[in-house]
């Protein structure tokens, strides 16, 4: 019977673990239901080639996660074999004993499926759950990767400015990144000072580190710019090269360039302009 109580508790301890990881990996950014999935499948060692599967590789907290998940798996798994095996193993050779015990494990597992089904409890569990793992872990709350299409050719990229560079001395509202498609997140002085969402009018200085976001061959041309006629007309060409990638993704969203403001018009017009004039 000791074996019987086992395989029940470790029953009850898996479904706990499952939940767990469900819930972290929720707070990762995954949807409820496609979270239960995916812990439910690393846990019982099931794997699917998703789409959904990629984006836990692809993530390091959710890729830590599903880890330790399958470890547990595997040793629960393991366990609940070896307790079925000994529970009717030691059994003794009758009938009624073979339907006692066959009642008590499935009355017992049945009862912890209940549990862990009720609506109620499942709230109340996975409250308890998220503040514990809010408190006592340093999980990442959302898919950064995700939410910047990092993955689609755009990356985020720390820069240090040096004499010399295109951008130093210059004003955010001056340098006019953002007509290349690139933007500045944040801004770390050499003072150690962090400016975080910096607006127009900040200054880019010598030793600063960039936090910058945009494609990744613009990133790599702007790290390479110098402070002269031919940084200027790289800019310019990559403002005429931004503009018309706008263009294409406008028309392919079904959206007219009439929409947006005349000032923006008059901004790209000039842009254009330069672009023909520096070819």
């Amino acid at each position: 019977m000791a074996a019987i109580v086992t395989l029940i508790v470790t029953f009850a301890f898996s479904m706990l673990i499952t939940r767990i990881a469900s819930v972290a990996l929720t707070l990762t950014g995954l949807s409820q239901e496609v979270a239960r999935f995916q812990a439910r499948s690393a846990f019982s060692g099931v794997g699917f080639t998703t789409s959904e599967s990629e984006s836990v590789i692809n993530h390091p907290v959710r890729r830590k996660i599903i880890g330790s998940l399958m470890l547990w798996g595997n040793l629960g798994i393991a366990a609940m074999v070896a307790s079925t095996i000994s529970s009717f193993a030691t059994m003794p050779a009758t009938s009624s004993a073979l339907i006692s015990r066959l009642f008590v494990l499935t009355g017992g597992l049945s009862f912890v499926w209940v549990l862990g089904s009720s609506r109620i409890i499942d709230r109340g569990l996975s409250r308890i759950i998220e503040w514990s793992l809010l408190r006592w872990t340093k999980l990442d709350v959302r898919d950064y990767v995700s939410l910047l299409h990092l993955s689609e050719g755009y990356v985020v990229l720390e820069l240090q400015l040096k004499r010399g560079d295109w951008v130093v001395d210059k004003s955010l509202m001056d340098s006019r990144l953002s007509l290349e498609g690139v933007l500045v997140l944040g801004i770390q002085r050499a003072n150690g000072v962090y400016i975080g969402s910096p607006n127009g009018t900040t200054y880019l200085r010598k030793g600063d580190v960039l936090s910058i976001y945009g494609p990744i061959e613009r990133l790599e041309e702007l790290d390479l710019r110098r402070n002269d006629s031919s940084g200027d007309r790289a800019h310019r060409i990559a403002v005429a090269v931004h503009y018309e990638q706008m263009t294409e993704t406008l028309r392919l969203d079904g959206n007219g360039l009439h929409d947006r403001p005349t000032k923006n018009r008059d901004n790209r017009s000039q842009d254009n302009s330069d672009f023909r004039e520096a070819s």
